[in-house]
């Protein structure tokens, strides 16, 4: 299972992921599944990946090494793309390829075609942009009503983020949120988990601004799950009890 948000903002682009791919008692591996394509001061371009390993690594590839465009017969890769538009199209193919390729043996196998990604990310002198591509390689994009997207095991930290995140929050409060909605998922689904990539781009900058890796000794992160922690049991313990039941 994975985890994967993306939050878009005025003020910039927040990317978060978690790298566990399977969990049980004695097997747990971890991957890195926020994938970073830059030229600063050209293009920074983020993949966040969820579902089958095989298959995530497989467009992953393509995208990197290139596709044969049909008309024109020229390999066409991510490095390549003049928008973000033309560059999500080209990984809605790349999906569409693996699932040419793989669909076949995983249906004889009884096993679905599972990939979901987030792409989001700013090329010089176009907008920023953040898109959810699934897994028939169709995709949509965030927008200014609904500036977050998530993939993966999304519904426990969806509340926070339906609450809290407008597209006026703050760069670094978008972060925060983000943090608080994976530490949220994290503590409700164990096939979530640590370490977690989170980048952080600034409009306009074509540069990243974070781009870190948390782990387990990371001081900031405890000191959020126990302040949140904290806040929740004091928020519930301030509401009135209800007012329902036997009357006197």
């Amino acid at each position: 299972m994975t985890y994967c948000c993306g939050i878009v903002v005025r003020e910039g682009l927040v990317m978060i992921a978690d790298t566990r791919t399977n969990a049980g008692l004695d097997n747990i591996s971890t991957f890195r599944k926020l994938h970073v394509f830059d030229t600063p001061g050209e293009r920074v371009m983020m993949i966040a990946t969820a579902g089958n390993l095989s298959i995530t690594q497989n467009v992953i590839n393509f995208v990197t090494e290139g596709i044969e465009n049909p008309e024109t017969k020229e390999m066409e890769r991510l490095a390549d793309m003049p928008s973000m538009f033309a560059a999500a199209h080209l990984i809605g193919r790349a999906v569409r390829k693996v699932h040419e390729i793989e669909g076949p043996g995983l249906g004889q196998a009884n096993l679905a075609f599972d990939v979901a990604l987030l792409f989001a990310g700013q090329i010089k002198g176009r907008r920023m942009r953040l898109f959810m591509i699934y897994s028939a390689g169709n995709f949509i994009e965030a927008t200014g009503d609904t500036p977050y997207l998530q993939i993966g095991e999304a519904k426990y930290g969806k509340p926070v983020l339906d609450r809290a995140v407008t597209y006026d929050t703050d760069l670094y409060d978008a972060l925060k949120l983000g943090l608080i909605s994976m530490d949220s998922t994290m503590r409700s689904n164990l096939g979530v988990g640590m370490p977690l990539d989170i980048a952080v781009l600034r409009r306009d900058a074509i540069e990243l601004e974070v781009n870190s890796r948390i782990d387990n000794t990371d001081g900031y992160f405890h000191d959020l799950r126990d302040r949140w922690s904290t806040a929740l049991k004091q928020a519930h313990m301030a509401i009135p009890r209800p007012p329902y039941g036997l009357k006197p």
